[in-house]
């Protein structure tokens, strides 16, 4: 590739980012901004900046425990993903079973199907264990994901077996050669997947919005759609929290991103 090209590239890709930054600049400007006018169009020139938007956020909404509710269900399912991905992965890429890959198959299969469609059995199940209304409502539902099997049985299936055999030797068992073999050599894939079951956690909306009638139980998400329907017109406030909402998840992503990366590539995906 030639300096000019270089040049060229640099351009493209330096107009692509500050493209895809704007509208996160442009929330952080209005949460900031007095009175949140959006009357003279998208800018990033504020004049006598306040924070008198993140008051009233805090001040109308429990946010703390808001904030809490999604942390500790977040942690949770990823928590719980992580145990039942890697242990699933290493039984689909380590044991030999009948019916292994019609059952890895049929699990997979799971991916085409919407949330939407899985939505009203699952509130019945749980209404009809009176677990409606709860953490654990927010919570089961996630314990376990299709693709983070997936993405842990590949990255097993690349560990050479041969450390398998070595252990077996000297008299480990499954349970030795899972714990202290194949998870520290598939760190990269762990980190991708529970960035990834984190984010999807945070972001969840639909099956909190249908589960959860209380408000001591709500979560980020279901706090701004009552943010956004108590303040319609004070777009400060709503962008105060959509800011509250963005930070965090922004700041787990940008610190583990090389993680994903390298976990993607172990992998095998493209």
């Amino acid at each position: 590739m030639t300096r000019a090209w270089r040049w060229v590239l640099l351009v493209v890709v330096t107009a692509g980012a500050v493209v895809m930054m704007f509208p996160f600049a442009w929330t952080v400007v209005t949460s900031i901004t007095p009175d949140g006018s959006l009357a003279d169009g998208p800018t990033l020139i504020v004049q006598d900046p306040t924070l008198d938007a993140y008051r009233t956020l805090f001040a109308s909404l429990p946010m703390l425990r808001i904030i809490a509710n999604s942390i500790g269900v977040a942690v949770a399912c990823t928590a719980l993903q992580l145990v039942t991905g890697s242990m699933a992965g290493y039984a689909f890429a380590r044991l030999e079973f009948r019916g292994k890959g019609v059952v890895f198959a049929g699990y997979l299969a799971t991916l085409m199907i919407p949330l939407q469609v899985l939505v009203v059995p699952l509130f019945i199940q749980f209404k009809d264990w009176n677990l409606h209304d709860t953490m654990l409502a927010l919570i089961a539902p996630a314990a376990a994901s299709a693709f983070g099997v997936f993405l842990l049985r590949q990255a097993i299936e690349a560990v050479p077996r041969e450390f398998d055999e070595a252990a077996t030797i000297d008299g480990a068992g499954h349970l030795r050669i899972f714990a202290l073999i194949v998870l520290p050599l598939i760190r990269p894939a762990l980190a991708t997947t529970g960035i990834l079951a984190f984010m999807a956690s945070w972001n969840s909306f639909l099956w909190p919005l249908v589960v959860i009638r209380s408000p001591e139980f709500q979560t980020l998400p279901l706090g701004l759609a009552t943010l956004q329907g108590q303040f319609t017109t004070q777009w400060d406030v709503v962008m105060a929290g959509s800011v509250v909402s963005i930070v965090p998840i922004a700041l787990v992503y940008l610190f583990a991103q090389r993680h994903v990366i390298a976990g993607v590539s172990h992998t095998g995906l493209k």
